[in-house]
């Protein structure tokens, strides 16, 4: 129960990552809320993972400042407090450089980047009240290595690094610890549609030989929002079995 007492909010957490690790963080005993910008996503979600304690999901879209704003006040309205935010919502738009849209990269980083910025900017002035709080956003091995057809997400990625790490050294004095986490090549629904010698190739570069599962970037999440990781601040945690 490492999470016993604490209030949580996870973005794009209807499904992936997010999903999973709001399974893991009700397991540890927090309270959860949940958002994405689809309703009959975030109303499947609630019902499924209602059975493992209280959560609670909201639409809403990180990349409007308002709604972000709005959905941290629901949550302290429902719960009375935020202890922990994961910004893991994300998407891409993949493409070569010279074939990528302008539009797809800026939607990359408006939600990746921008999405990060706004839910910290919603929860900080919560956290900096009650003098406690953990940020953990999600960036990528992209942002390390690069990703080919990715430079519009691996910038996304690597500025949230950036961002991270000074945004835990001005809020480290008022208790907040602020991380992220850069996953490796991490089996979800989309990469099962991944063709069998692609895949091959891909756990071929990793020296663990497997791919990473969704509960190995629920447990460092829930490792650096826990009191376990109350001296780690300003960092960035790789989840990549020695890919990079």
């Amino acid at each position: 129960m490492l999470l016993e007492g604490k209030v949580a909010i996870i973005t794009g957490a209807a499904s992936g990552i997010g999903y999973g690790t709001a399974k893991r963080f009700l397991k540890e005993g927090a309270k959860v809320a949940i958002c994405d910008v689809r309703q009959e996503a975030i109303d499947k979600a609630v019902a499924e993972l209602s059975e493992f304690g209280p959560i609670c999901g909201f639409t809403a879209n990180v990349a409007d400042r308002a709604d972000c704003d709005e959905f941290a006040k629901k949550v302290v309205e429902q719960y009375g407090k935020i202890d922990i935010l994961i910004n893991n919502a994300g998407i891409t738009r993949d493409a070569q450089f010279y074939k990528m849209k302008d539009e797809d990269f800026y939607k990359v980083i408006e939600v990746n980047l921008f999405g990060t910025y706004n839910m910290s900017k919603a929860v900080v002035p919560y956290m900096m009240e009650q003098r406690y709080g953990k940020i953990v956003s999600a960036s990528s091995i992209a942002c390390i290595k690069g990703n080919f057809g990715q430079s519009n997400y691996a910038a996304s990625k690597s500025a949230i690094i950036s961002f991270t790490r000074s945004l835990g050294r001005e809020l480290g004095k008022y208790g907040i610890n602020v991380n992220a986490v850069a996953p490796g090549f991490i089996r979800t629904a989309m990469t099962d549609a991944i063709p069998p010698d692609i895949m091959k190739q891909k756990i071929d570069s990793i020296p663990l030989r497997r791919t990473g599962e969704v509960e190995d970037i629920a447990a460092a999440y829930t490792f650096l929002s826990s009191d376990e990781a109350s001296f780690i601040n300003a960092t960035c945690l790789i989840v990549d079995g020695g890919m990079h």
